[in-house]
């Protein structure tokens, strides 16, 4: 990054998904979303433990075999911005600390262990989201 540059957020930073994956991996854009059957074209983190907790509970299970929830910590490579998805639609201000970046992202730890949404809470979310999938509003700005 160029020293000259404002630091938009100095983390930790988190993802959270499904995907069982190594110290030292790399997270990169071009791959399938963990929210939608599309190639995403940033990859997506966060500073705050509960946004990647619900990235964990909410990714799409890949393999078909009920996948672990996992949550990473993660260094960004590269230049990365405010994702608009959140900070423009939802949360005015971005006060889930929720980015996206082009460049690929580091795995430099696991969480072993973290408290989940209650069951509600998720069941909750999933409702609120498929409603939106029904009225075609679940469009993700990539």
């Amino acid at each position: 990054m160029d020293d000259n540059k404002q630091i938009l957020d100095p983390g930790p930073f988190f993802h959270g998904t499904k995907a069982k994956l190594n110290i030292g991996d790399l997270l990169e854009p071009q791959f399938l979303s963990n929210y939608q059957d599309k190639k995403s074209n940033h990859i997506y983190f966060t500073a705050t433990l509960n946004a990647a907790k619900w990235g964990a509970e909410l990714a799409k299970d890949r393999d078909g075999s009920d996948s672990k929830e996992r949550i990473y910590i993660v260094e960004p490579l590269g230049d990365f911005e405010n994702d608009p998805n959140v900070t423009d639609k939802r949360f005015p201000g971005n006060p889930t600390r929720s980015y996206r970046s082009k460049s690929p992202l580091k795995i430099v730890a696991e969480l072993a262990s973290w408290e989940r949404h209650t069951d509600e809470e998720i069941h909750h979310m999933t409702s609120s989201l498929k409603k939106l999938s029904d009225e075609g509003k679940n469009v993700i700005y990539d």
